[in-house]
């Protein structure tokens, strides 16, 4: 093993293990690769390390010990900066929801419903992330937020979260890809789409083929160029809204006031509720990276205080111009299934000006954004997968990870699914991509109330098990008051999302065939999840985690003593006010 491939602790032999239950295709020490050629010597299997099997031997019993040892000493490498989460954070999720999917929202509520829901469902994600960004500092460990669901409530729901958030990015990732087929049609519809969509395959999965410090450096790449994008629009958006340009005077508030701020009524606010969540998911891939962070110490409570700029300023802001110079009436906001350019509020306001080339421009942006989607989803899903393995959840198969830090079993699969895209040449790709997104549309709701749920029983073991809260690498500012608060918010849209489900804003549907139709394909994550949960309750016979049994030692962070947080806590007394308001926020 040479010390370059890994930045990682020699792995501890699992407390009572009798043999050191090697990864699956470790090559014996002292013998020679079959793999000659020493390109290929990096797929060999990782450093040999105990696996502690999850499972009893009659396969009916689960070990969440032995679960919560394997994800703690994971064979992942440590090679993402802080650089690269704090882009992560603020653009890994400023994408196809907020680029495309807001033209949808805005012709279903209207200006003033679709920024009341982004500013709700910010304020929710605000504190769900830093309920995350507490306990991955703390357990800076494989799985993150699934692996959390597994140790602090109950393995059968850790079962089901974890595969409800692993589907919904292996998922994604074909999505995006057709969303990416469609934004390049854009310019020239004469290119077949088998190509377009092999050439954007080869993209995805090359990029997340190599060492995780490369899906690191192309996300923060594609991350600067959106976030210069949103950026910009915001600019040119207010003076297009000033009459700054020579095809269009001052707008204001003109489209708040006709065709109106809103529309549908409450039902159309609730109904894009859930676009706007899914405008927002990826940003607790933060947490899933954790595993692979160099300093999570030091980064992740960086990358985590982001997320409140980029809510305030990116999304908000963005959201609020286009409601200023786009009506809900424009007849390119079509049907929520459509994922054209065209139907962009963001290109449609820069065509409504008449400002000649910057279309084109837009749309390489949302082509680019699409793509980097298509991107993190990958990486959420192989790695989900590649911890559900190690925790017992999964075919053992999918947790080998090789001598790079590359879970490449969880890759080919990944990559598998990824072949759905082709879905999009064929006679069926309406309904293909309907239910598709289907089976991920609710995926985020659950994942961050699984989230708040986990930290609020993380909080209640820390303090029962005799914690201080000081002793935290990283505290969250609201605390479990948020977490609470995060929990029964997003059980409201549980709630809303059923009923809309039921019957949807503007629906003409009357037949009982059409709205069982409409209703699955809203809510039909729902009954998929349960029934994960159920089958994985009753097989196994699992319990909910007692607060007093929690496990609050395996995998904890102990990069920085707690002689050197003191020390930097009272170096922190010593600083002007404006740069602690500045640690605190930044």
């Amino acid at each position: 093993m040479e010390m370059d491939d890994f930045t990682m602790q020699k792995p501890k032999p699992y407390p009572g293990s009798t043999s050191t239950n090697a990864p699956l295709l470790t090559r014996p020490k002292g013998t020679k690769s079959f793999l000659a050629p020493k390109a290929f010597d990096s797929f060999r299997s990782g450093p040999d390390r105990s696996f502690a099997p999850a499972l009893g031997e009659n396969g009916r019993m689960y070990n969440a010990k032995a679960a919560a040892w394997n994800t703690a000493h994971t064979p992942l490498v440590r090679r993402l900066k802080g650089r690269h989460l704090q882009m992560i954070a603020i653009g890994g999720s400023i994408g196809t929801g907020l680029f495309i999917g807001s033209g949808a929202a805005l012709a279903t509520g209207g200006p003033a419903s679709l920024l009341i829901s982004f500013i709700v469902i910010g304020a929710i994600l605000f504190c769900t992330v830093q309920a995350l960004g507490e306990m991955a500092v703390t357990f800076p460990v494989a799985g993150s937020f699934s692996a959390f669901a597994t140790r602090f409530i109950d393995p059968a729901w850790g079962f089901a979260s974890g595969w409800n958030y692993a589907m919904q990015w292996a998922i994604t990732m074909p999505l995006e890809v057709m969303a990416a087929t469609i934004t390049l049609e854009y310019w020239n519809s004469s290119i077949p789409s088998w190509a377009s969509i092999t050439l954007f395959l080869a993209i995805i999965i090359s990029i997340n083929f190599f060492s995780v410090r490369v899906y690191g450096e192309a996300e923060y790449v594609f991350s600067i160029l959106k976030v210069t994008a949103v950026i910009g629009f915001i600019i040119l958006g207010v003076v297009i809204n000033c009459g700054g340009t020579q095809d269009s005077g001052y707008i204001g508030g003109m489209y708040w006031a006709n065709p109106g701020a809103f529309h549908n009524g409450f039902k159309g606010f609730c109904n894009i509720l859930v676009t706007a969540a899914f405008s927002f998911s990826g940003t607790e891939l933060v947490g899933l990276a954790a595993a692979e962070t160099h300093n999570p110490s030091k980064a992740l409570p960086t990358a985590i205080k982001q997320v409140f700029w980029r809510i305030a300023i990116f999304y908000v802001v963005s959201i609020a111009i286009v409601g200023l110079l786009v009506p809900y009436t424009e007849p390119k906001l079509i049907n929520p299934n459509n994922i054209s350019a065209k139907a962009s509020p963001f290109i449609i306001a820069i065509e409504s000006a008449g400002i000649q080339g910057l279309d084109s421009v837009m749309n390489a942006v949302v082509l680019i954004a699409v793509l980097s989607v298509a991107n993190s989803s990958m990486y959420g899903a192989t790695r989900t997968l590649q911890a559900l393995a190690e925790q017992g959840q999964a075919p053992r198969l999918l947790a080998y990870v090789d001598r790079k830090g590359r879970p490449l079993v969880s890759i080919a699969c990944s990559a598998a699914i990824g072949l759905l895209a082709y879905l999009y040449t064929s006679s069926v790709q309406g309904p293909a991509f309907t239910w598709l997104l289907a089976l991920s549309g609710l995926s985020s709701i659950f994942t961050w109330t699984s989230i708040c749920w986990a930290h609020i029983q993380f909080r209640k073991a820390w303090i029962l098990q005799g914690n201080q809260l000081s002793d935290l690498v990283y505290q969250s500012p609201i605390g479990a008051v948020g977490s609470w608060i995060g929990f029964f918010a997003l059980l409201l849209i549980l709630v809303a999302q059923f009923w809309v489900a039921i019957s949807p804003a503007g629906s003409s549907a009357t037949t009982p065939g059409a709205q069982a139709t409409n209703f699955f394909a809203a809510y039909l994550a729902m009954p998929v999840v349960l029934l994960f949960y159920g089958f994985y309750k009753i097989w196994y016979r699992t319990k909910w985690v007692r607060v007093k049994d929690i496990d609050l030692q395996t995998g904890r962070n102990e990069f920085e003593t707690a002689g050197e947080r003191r020390q930097w806590k009272e170096d922190m007394g010593e600083w002007p006010r404006w740069k602690v308001l500045y640690k605190t926020l930044c």
